[in-house]
């Protein structure tokens, strides 16, 4: 399926490319081509601004898997992940790598997510008995981090801040609600084509996970929004720095060699690193040839218009660039984000329902190339449509929230 989906990137630029140039624009193939050369330049920027990333969380890791942390975690979740990951034996180093990712990814700590899930995909690749095809806890795992629940989204507010908002934290509920209810869709999708059984382990981790957000949110609450953001950053950054004192802390008490360690664990970080290079290219420059000939303009345009038809509000239709593009460019949606509040004002219907679309869902094809690029996965099976229903439904709950909160 990703050879067909790849191949169409190209193939559909190229046909909307030569309807443009027959309509008399002359410039479409030269910016199509820019575009390559851009994406691949890119592509390596990436990789390269990855090596120190992941070096320095692969050597944290590897420390805190050798003073047992990783152990110890493991075996607190093991009664759950143990049902929705079947294959995954109790205790094993996975369910910690995945765990640490998916809190990462919920304290909006984007430094540390990638690496640890990077560490998570290899260590399930390790228990892969097909190593080109993806594995059913693999699977689950990505589509959990694309869809990740997103507690602490300090960039959308720093972004609202600057450009005057009246109030930056007021996109935080929504943002909040579309991002669960991706998760969970994702979650249960998986879990029903995997045959996972909702037994009462499952629903009572699921339950105990609700309440601990429940109550993050309510303290939250509490904070006068004005400091929300402010809090939120120092929250984030304290945590990161806590578990890196963590790690090293009970390496010398476990008596590990911890710069040792670090340095080994930093190598592989630094291998993972360059071997991502073929499939960042290979992915970004058809993303880049899709968006460069116009097709998303255009789908966007089809999109207007049928509501119009349909009679449905159509005040977050200058938005829609940004959840169209947040599946396949993290950056590229940033940049439309910040286009719409710059252009239709921060505070107006379309502006916030930008911001929602952005906090709600993750970059489905930039995790999928690298997560599954670093350890050679080749056939994908289903996890790309699992990955793009949940950028569906985040999408839609970000329109419906932004058009009930704030329409």
């Amino acid at each position: 399926m990703l050879n067909y989906l790849w191949g169409g990137f190209f193939l559909v630029g190229f046909g909307v490319a030569l309807i443009r140039f027959v309509g008399g624009d002359e410039t479409v193939f030269l910016a199509i081509i820019q575009s390559t050369f851009d994406m691949a330049k890119l592509s390596v920027e990436i990789a390269i601004g990855l090596v120190g990333l992941l070096a320095l969380w692969s050597g944290l890791f590897r420390i805190a898997e050798q003073a047992g942390l990783i152990a110890v975690l493991s075996r607190l979740l093991a009664p759950f992940f143990s049902r929705i990951m079947p294959e995954v034996p109790r205790g094993h180093a996975a369910h910690g790598a995945v765990t640490m990712n998916l809190a990462a990814n919920m304290l909006g700590l984007d430094n540390a997510a990638t690496p640890l899930g990077l560490k998570a995909m290899q260590a399930l690749q390790s228990l892969n008995p097909t190593k080109h095809t993806a594995s059913n806890a693999q699977i689950l795992f990505l589509v959990l981090n694309t869809s990740s629940v997103t507690l602490l989204p300090v960039t959308i507010f720093m972004y609202r801040a600057q450009l005057g908002a009246a109030d930056p934290t007021d996109v935080f509920i929504p943002i909040l609600l579309a991002t669960s209810l991706s998760t969970l869709t994702g979650l249960l999708a998986v879990m029903l084509l995997q045959k996972i059984p909702f037994d009462r382990v499952v629903l009572g981790y699921l339950l105990a996970g609700a309440l601990l957000m429940s109550g993050f949110v309510y303290w939250l609450s509490l904070i006068p929004s004005a400091e929300l953001g402010n809090v939120s950053q120092i929250l984030a950054n304290g945590l990161l720095l806590s578990v890196i004192a963590l790690f090293i802390g009970v390496g010398l008490w476990q008596r590990v060699a911890v710069y040792e360690e670090f340095v080994e664990g930093a190598k592989e970080g630094f291998e993972t690193a360059v071997k991502l290079i073929p499939y960042l290219v290979a992915m970004l420059v058809a993303i880049g040839v899709f968006r460069a000939c116009g097709a998303l303009e255009y789908i966007i345009e089809l999109i207007a218009a049928l509501l119009s038809v349909l009679g449905v509000p159509t005040g977050f239709v200058e938005a829609l660039p940004v959840a169209l593009m947040k599946p396949f460019s993290g950056s590229g949606a940033r940049a439309l984000m910040l286009d719409v509040m710059n252009t239709h004002g921060v505070d107006s219907l379309a502006g916030r329902s930008a911001a929602v679309m952005q906090g709600s869902t993750e970059t489905t094809f930039y995790v999928l190339t690298v997560y599954f690029g670093v350890v050679g996965i080749t056939r994908i099976r289903y996890a790309l449509w699992a990955g793009l229903l949940c950028d569906g439904v985040g999408m839609l709950a970000a329109i419906t929230l932004g058009l009930w909160f704030f329409g």
